[in-house]
């Protein structure tokens, strides 16, 4: 059974079609209940999101040039406002034309103190379509 209020819905999984999309230049939405100050030591005790950006990982290497991965999607934000410590493994999602969420990411790993601006990468959903198809029985959209 899924939860689904008018404050929590459930998102979907990208389509096989979409395996070599890089989302490069998509606007999305990152989640979590993370730091809200970089540095800080407390963590949110609501839920927070920010407007990010799905920037490419030739642009995120520079940052990140021995971490990166393939199966790695990262983002920047021009309003201050990133993924930070407590946030790792919340969503990262696009909305689609169809109006539904597609989850394109899972918040894995940013800059110390989370520095306004600076990228931050997540596992990228669609390297893992296979595994998941395999260990969940889930059938993946074409």
């Amino acid at each position: 059974m899924l939860l689904s209020t008018d404050v929590i819905t459930p998102v979907r999984l990208p389509s096989w079609s979409q395996s070599a999309n890089s989302f490069s230049g998509y606007p999305a939405i990152v989640s979590g209940f993370g730091l809200t100050v970089g540095g800080g030591s407390t963590a949110s005790a609501t839920l927070n999101y920010a407007d990010v950006a799905i920037i490419s990982n030739t642009v995120c290497s520079s940052t990140f040039p021995l971490n990166l991965r393939d199966s790695n999607i990262c983002t920047s934000s021009t309003n201050g406002k990133s993924p930070c410590n407590g946030d790792s493994g919340g969503p990262l999602v696009i909305l689609e034309t169809d109006g539904l969420y597609t989850e394109v990411g899972i918040v894995s790993f940013g800059t110390r103190d989370c520095p306004a601006g600076s990228p931050a990468a997540f596992v990228r959903v669609t390297s893992f379509l296979d595994w998941i198809s395999i260990n969940t029985g889930l059938s993946i959209r074409a």
